[in-house]
Formats: C-alpha cells, sequence, structure tokens
C-alpha cells in the first residue's frame, strides 16, 4: 500500500481498494482520538524507578482512566533514559496481563510505551511534548507512521502520589501496520535494495527535517533484529522487498533539543541541533519528488505545532525556526545538491 498523498491519512485512505481501507481504518480506541487522558499508575514505582538502570523486572500494578481500572505489568524500558545521569525516572513498558475487554479504551492493547518526564520539572515536559509533537508531524506527512496519544499520568505508590506529569502511548507497530493494510515484519538486518525507495527518501528527509541521526533503517545493533529506532512494515510478514520504514523515538532530536542529547562522535557534529543527511544514493532518484511533498506539507506540518495541548509558545517559536532551516535548505536547489543529493550514503 501506498497513500496517494503525504499530506494527511483521510486523502491517503481514498487511494486505497476497498479491502485494504477497510483495513486501514480500524485504529484501536486508544489511538482513535487526540483528547488527554487522565491516567493514574498505582504500584511500586519508586522500585522500578530506582533499579531502572540495572532492571527491567516486571512488577504488579494498576492503571486507572477513563472509568476503567486494570492489573497492569510495568517495567523499566529504553536504553539511554534509563541511565540515571540522563533521566532521574525512565520510559515505561506497560502490560495488560488479562485482555481489556471489546468495550474499553484499552481494546487490543497487550504492550504498550509509555514515553515519560525524564526529570520532574517542567522544562522536561516541554522536551516530552516537542517528542510528541514530533510523532505528530510525521503523522501530518504519512499515515505510515506511528499514533501517539498524550496523557496526563499520576505515578502512585504506597497511597501517596509521587508526580503528575505529562506523558504519551506509542502504538503497537502491529496495530500501526494493520491500520496503513500493511503487516510488521520481523527480521534481522536488510539490504539497502529491499527497501522502498520512496518511503526510504521520505524516512530519511523526515529525519533530516526534525535533525534526528540516532536512527538505522535498515540495521540494528543486534544484525538479527532490525532496525534501530525503526521498524519495516510490507505487504506481508515474510516480504523482502518493498519494505516501508517506520521512525519511532525522536528525544535525540534537534527538533525537541533533550538537555541530555548528544550526536554520535563518528559524525563529528557540535551538537544534535547541526542537520546531517544520511540518505542513501539509491534513494535520490526519488528525493525531488519528496522534497515537492514536503514542500507543500509546511502549512499541516506548522499548523500542527499549534495543537499540541501544553506546548507552551517559547517551544512552539523554537522548533517553527528550526524547521525555517530545513524549508530553507529544500528550497534551495545549490543547498539541496550539496546538503542532500551530494551528501548521500
Amino acid at each position: 500500500m501506498r497513500a496517494a498523498s503525504i499530506i494527511a491519512a483521510s486523502i491517503a485512505l481514498l487511494a486505497l481498494p476497498a479491502s485494504a481501507q477497510e483495513a486501514a481504518e480500524k485504529a484501536t480506541p486508544l489511538f482513535s482520538d487526540d483528547a488527554v487522558l487522565e491516567v493514574i499508575i498505582d504500584g511500586p514505582v519508586r522500585e522500578v524507578v530506582r533499579r531502572a538502570e540495572k532492571s527491567t523486572e516486571i512488577h504488579a500494578a494498576t492503571l486507572t482512566s477513563a472509568g476503567e481500572s486494570h492489573a497492569i505489568e510495568i517495567a523499566a524500558r529504553g536504553v539511554s533514559r534509563r541511565r540515571k545521569d540522563r533521566c532521574s525516572f525512565p520510559p515505561l513498558r506497560i502490560g495488560f496481563p488479562e485482555k481489556p475487554g471489546k468495550d474499553s479504551l484499552f481494546h487490543n492493547q497487550k504492550r504498550i510505551k509509555l514515553v515519560t518526564h525524564c526529570n520532574d520539572n517542567s522544562r522536561f515536559e516541554q522536551i516530552v511534548l516537542r517528542e510528541y509533537a514530533t510523532y505528530r508531524l510525521y503523522n501530518a506527512i504519512t499515515p505510515e507512521s506511528f499514533r501517539v496519544r498524550l496523557a496526563r499520568v499520576t505515578y502512585r505508590d504506597g497511597g501517596k502520589d509521587i508526580a503528575t506529569r505529562m506523558g504519551f502511548f506509542i502504538e503497537d507497530g502491529d496495530d500501526a501496520a494493520k491500520r496503513v493494510g500493511m503487516k510488521e515484519v520481523d527480521t534481522g538486518n536488510v539490504r539497502v535494495s529491499a527497501l522502498n525507495r520512496e518511503d526510504g527518501a521520505r524516512y530519511a528527509l523526515f529525519q533530516y527535517m526534525i535533525g534526528n541521526t540516532d536512527w538505522a533503517m535498515d540495521a540494528g545493533p543486534d544484525p538479527s533484529d532490525c532496525c534501530h529506532n525503526s521498524r519495516l512494515f510490507a505487504e506481508t510478514k515474510e516480504a523482502v522487498a518493498d519494505l516501508t520504514p517506520v521512525p519511532y523515538d525522536f528525544d535525540s532530536a534537534g527538533l525537541v533539543d533533550a538537555p541530555y542529547a548528544v550526536p554520535s562522535e563518528l559524525l563529528r557534529i557540535p551538537n544534535v541541533k547541526y542537520r546531517v543527511y544520511r540518505g542513501y544514493c539509491a534513494f535520490n532518484g526519488t528525493l525531488p519528488a519528496e522534497i515537492a511533498r514536503f514542500r507543500d506539507a509546511r502549512p499541516a506540518i506548522e499548523a500542527e505545532l499549534t495543537r499540541i495541548p501544553g506546548l507552551d509558545e517559547r517551544s512552539v517559536q523554537t522548533m517553527r525556526r528550526y524547521l525555517d532551516g530545513f524549508f530553507g535548505d529544500i528550497a534551495d536547489s545549490d543547498k539541496v545538491a550539496k546538503k542532500l543529493v551530494g551528501a548521500c550514503l
């Protein structure tokens, strides 16, 4: 499935065959609405936080939201944000040992990622909202992306509230693939030639737009588990060609500008706000069309920033200025030739 337009998912759905369109409309209830959720997580939160750097042990807890209460399992997840020198509060993985019923907001959720506030102050709450906004920008460009749901989460332990901060849930990979009429492909590292060129160019251009270099669309740290901060979608789970890379985890992006984010030493750049294009030369033939689509999507991208609940005016203006640099680059043919086409891998 390829979207007829990358401006909005609703336009893309019109181009799908009836069977694919029917599948694409079936988002899980949690990601069918954008309203901010009020959530309470009650359990051994202090223990999870205290041991996060060395342990991803699962603990029993309770989640309450939207008039529902569910027995859940919580565990620290991730790598860099579990380090105490970066975050005092880790991101969480939430599991539902018992399947929520069909009328539940959490129907069809088995295990779900929750992005948390990292450190307990208002500055880091803005970082959460900036990363949430980054997901929404990719949603505005293509439906082949992960949906997110913003939540105001109260963490409770032993009957005492520890903190109430903004966070967001990230759509499961299988659910995201199903929503767009595709399947998630579980595979090891793949060849660049196995990737769909249009989708690869779109992915790489988006990462350049947001100033992110912490990714790989064809390989992972473990060669048997592709890919780094990416998932692969295709028409079938067994597909070995025409694979669509789908990105996630944007806290290292210049657009987010997390205080702890640092670029790889291999890139030799001063900070994460310095853009580096890491798209493959094999995508150069499709890059002009994707550049044109990003230009057309600019109004939707900029408008999305104003729709993020709680994102303060300073963050909005800072993100807009950073995006201005990207749109300036792709409006200049010499910069496109030097910074994109000529810088391909």
